[in-house]
């Protein structure tokens, strides 16, 4: 049989370990990169509500298409909601986990129910604020109760178009809770360094704190990568699947080879049938159509950040044809790729006067709601 039924191939070899090194490799290609990340020390009553992420992307990360915003509860409890649904607040506890991946407006409340008296433009005024500098990374709050939490908050840009899977894969609303997160040990140095890096503010500290709030939120998709259903759909489940785990292997080291269904069942030992059907029930696409977003994704990065011509990016990503590879794209897309380089390459800089805006004072921050603003 073909070469990927060797034990010893490069897919097989790997199988136990495909979930991080494929993780790794699509976090890297849709261009992850911390945003801000800062520390909510508050007391009771205490209110954060933030609007839809595109309202602030530019904001925290002019390059970025999109942000990702993620809170740890550090101590104390409270409730975290979607916007549009406030009637189905999750509690939470400290150690647990909430992630807005698809940029959601949401909020957090000390008590289920209680809603911001500030504004989305106070909101946006004060994330301006954080990101130029101006105010620290632990932001004293609330209403001077008795009670008393702690957050890590985390915004994290990345690309969503052409394709992220990862995102793709994620729930709205994503609550990992502590008690359901067998290896919480991991977590725990990390968390402890950022608070000490958020209030010691040693040289080098912003960087720092960047750095980690990527840290946390991969440890985050992990954690729900572990506690996915082995047989429940999504591009994660996929990762666990010994069979469809080595197809997305195979089409992710491999992704200019003139792939067919045929040939990448016969690479992971599969009927063509059995292949795209259990292909499509994890992924959510065949394998083929798979690829072709995956192609597309690469194509979008290499466009984005090099200065190579559109013909070898057509021949990087498997297209003989620089003519079809830009009909690819732009049905993908909606841009051809000359105009897509043009509009991610240049990163306007307009957002930069606004993010040296002055802040809003602490004493402002304190004022409405026991809030921030």
């Amino acid at each position: 049989m073909g070469r990927g039924h060797d034990p010893s191939s490069g897919s097989h070899a790997r199988a136990s370990g495909i979930e991080g090194d494929l993780l790794s490799e699509v976090l890297r290609s849709v261009r992850l990169s911390g945003a801000l990340f800062f520390l909510v020390d508050a007391t009771t009553p205490w209110v954060e509500e933030l609007p839809e992420a595109r309202a602030f992307a530019s904001l925290l990360l002019p390059e970025a298409q999109h942000v990702v915003s993620y809170h740890i509860l550090i101590q104390g409890s409270c409730w975290g909601w979607l916007a549009e649904n406030t009637g189905a607040s999750i509690p939470l506890e400290a150690g647990d986990i909430l992630v807005i991946p698809h940029g959601d407006a949401y909020g957090l409340s000390t008590a289920r129910g209680l809603r911001a008296s500030y504004t989305s433009a106070d909101a946006l005024a004060f994330l301006r604020g954080m990101v130029s500098g101006e105010l620290p990374s632990v932001v004293s709050e609330g209403g001077g109760g008795p009670g008393r939490l702690q957050v890590l908050c985390g915004f994290l840009g990345c690309d969503v178009r052409p394709y992220n899977p990862v995102l793709a894969a994620l729930p709205r609303l994503l609550h990992l809770p502590a008690s359901a997160q067998p290896e919480s040990g991991r977590l725990g140095p990390l968390i402890q360094f950022a608070l000490t890096e958020a209030r010691d503010r040693r040289p080098g500290a912003r960087c720092t704190l960047l750095r980690l709030s990527e840290l946390l939120f991969v440890e985050a998709v992990r954690r729900y990568l572990a506690a996915t259903p082995a047989e429940g759909p999504g591009w994660l489940s996929g990762l666990r699947d010994v069979s469809i785990g080595r197809a997305l292997c195979a089409l992710h080291e491999r992704p200019a080879q003139a792939w067919t269904l045929t040939r990448l069942a016969r690479e992971v030992g599969l009927s063509r049938s059995t292949l795209a059907e259990r292909f499509t029930h994890f992924v959510g696409t065949p394998p083929m159509q798979y690829l072709a977003r995956w192609r597309m994704q690469l194509a979008a990065r290499r466009l984005a950040e090099d200065a190579v011509k559109v013909s070898a990016v057509a021949r990087e990503v498997g297209y003989d044809s620089e003519a079809a590879f830009s009909r690819a794209f732009k049905r993908m897309t909606g841009a051809a790729p000359a105009s897509w380089r043009r509009v991610s390459s240049a990163v306007s800089p307009a957002g930069l006067p606004a993010r040296r805006a002055a802040p809003p004072t602490r004493r402002s921050l304190r004022a409405s709601s026991g809030g921030r603003r």
